[in-house]
């Protein structure tokens, strides 16, 4: 077979040199989910604290505890990879979404859901895949892979039922449901709505036994420190890039922009001679802009054209969102506030801030070049992606325009045309799938959103051969989706 040996990619070079602590990465792949699915920023911590008591009460060990926290935290890891379907399906994904963890969504809504397995699927696979590639014990990642099952046999993906579900799954969707339905129903009502549910989606004998304690541990878990640690290893840090991948799930065509833009911003800043440290911060700042794109739904984003007014007042609260979930995270508060002027312009037309040139230093300047410039060289659904020498036309505008800096937007131009610098590397780069030619192809096309026919055609080859393409691709990463298969292969370096 014709196979492709390949250096580490633009995209692979971050991987490893910017890393953040497993607790950074729990906190904002939490705050990302909660986002996405139209929570509240702290939702999942809160369900977090609960799980974890819930799980002491019910007699787990430190150990189970713990595991029972750390699922509540990422049980929404997988809600961006399937965020496309869901708003093709429902229209607004994180307004239909919020409906469903109220439990007020509509009769036709819940129908159209329930006639669509896949998206169970899809996130199944990639919230097990994200928490085994960030090293957390198996009985996380398995509570994760199996997230939506019930006890009465009606969940998915598998259908399970009764002690075939993993115990973690009943004790974080119950906390889940304490920590949801009482903040939109109130509480005494949300104790009627749960006690209903069980022997349905959680045993009857874990209600009864958490219900009596609710109302004091929803007023503890707000001053609640986290729980003490238990015996499992835990991985002492998780890539930065991780995060960034698990983001742009949420628009396929978006995958690995903001590891280019941390490259090219990176290098930028080396050419400008900003400090080291003023160089990794942009690195970093650069894979946690997109956070707050989480709390826009999609149509927003596929919307060609003039955005409305209302989509315009969603946009512009991303970088708040940003900026909101680097204060809650120790350590990333500087690094969050950077990637929140990514879209703050020198004349004051930028935003959330509307800084202007007397307050944005060369690190902003940089960054907000390197991302408008990845933009431009990037596809979007409603155009192709410019030319190298179209986009440095674009930006050249801009720069005439008093909007974006002359030297910063020179020291990109510059960075672009130049072969990727290599980074420190810590740890050593996972093994590569060996791919085909034509599979790393199709591969690229597919993360980007094509379909079989889309792809075929611009391949000029039958749907059929990309499909058997496809399901090479899936034996040889271990996936059995496409949202699956773009984060391994962001992961391992093959986009």
């Amino acid at each position: 077979m014709d196979t492709v040996t390949r250096a580490p990619s633009p995209s692979a070079l971050l991987h490893g040199h910017d890393t953040v602590t497993l607790s950074q990465a729990m906190g904002l792949l939490a705050i990302v989910g909660d986002l996405s699915m139209g929570q509240p920023i702290d939702a999942s911590s809160r369900a977090a604290r609960l799980a974890w008591r819930i799980a002491k009460a019910a007699g787990a060990d430190p150990a189970a505890c713990l595991h029972a926290h750390m699922v509540a935290q990422l049980r929404w890891s997988g809600c961006t990879a399937n965020a496309a379907e869901v708003a093709a399906l429902l229209g607004d994904d994180i307004g239909a979404r919020h409906a469903m963890l109220a439990r007020t969504l509509g009769a036709q809504q819940a129908s159209l859901l329930a006639g669509a397995p896949a998206l169970a699927d899809i996130h199944c696979e990639v919230a097990g895949d994200i928490a085994a590639m960030m090293g957390l014990p198996a009985p996380v990642e398995h509570g994760l892979r199996h997230i939506f099952e019930q006890y009465d046999g009606s969940g998915l993906p598998q259908g399970l039922r009764g002690r075939a579900v993993p115990g973690v799954v009943y004790q974080v969707t119950l906390a889940g449901d304490i920590e949801i339905l009482s903040r939109v129903h109130g509480y005494d009502a949300a104790m009627r709505m749960i006690g209903q549910l069980g022997d349905a989606r959680y045993p009857a004998a874990l209600v009864e036994l958490a219900l009596p304690h609710a109302r004091a541990w929803l007023d503890e878990i707000d001053d609640d420190a986290a729980p003490p640690p238990a015996p499992d290893f835990l991985p002492v840090s998780v890539p930065l890039t991780l995060v960034a991948d698990m983001i742009e799930l949420k628009l396929p065509w978006l995958a690995g922009y903001s590891r280019r833009v941390a490259l090219l911003a990176q290098q930028a800043a080396q050419l400008a001679g900003l400090p080291e440290a003023q160089q990794r911060s942009l690195a970093r700042a650069a894979l946690l802009h997109g956070i707050g794109r989480a709390a826009v739904p999609n149509a927003v984003w596929q919307r060609a054209g003039k955005l409305r007014s209302a989509d315009w007042e969603a946009v512009r609260l991303v970088p708040y969102w940003t900026a909101r979930a680097g204060s809650r995270i120790d350590g990333l508060g500087p690094d969050a506030q950077l990637a929140s002027q990514v879209y703050e312009r020198l004349d004051g037309s930028g935003y959330f801030r509307s800084l202007d040139g007397d307050t944005l230093g060369m690190p902003q300047r940089l960054l907000a070049a390197s991302a408008a410039f990845v933009a431009l060289r990037s596809p979007r659904p409603w155009r192709a992606p410019h030319a190298p020498a179209a986009a440095r036309t674009l930006l050249e505008a801009q720069v005439v325009g008093a909007r974006l800096d002359r030297a910063a937007v020179a020291a990109v131009g510059a960075a672009a045309g130049m072969p990727a610098v290599p980074s420190p590397v810590i740890a050593a780069p996972a093994p590569r799938a060996a791919l085909s030619a034509r599979e790393v192809e199709v591969l690229q096309r597919i993360s980007l959103g094509e379909s079989n026919k889309e792809a075929a055609r611009a391949m000029r080859i039958s749907p059929s051969t990309v499909r058997t393409h496809v399901e090479s691709i899936f034996r040889k990463l271990g996936c059995s989706t496409r949202a699956a298969a773009t984060l391994r292969a962001l992961t391992l370096g093959l986009l």
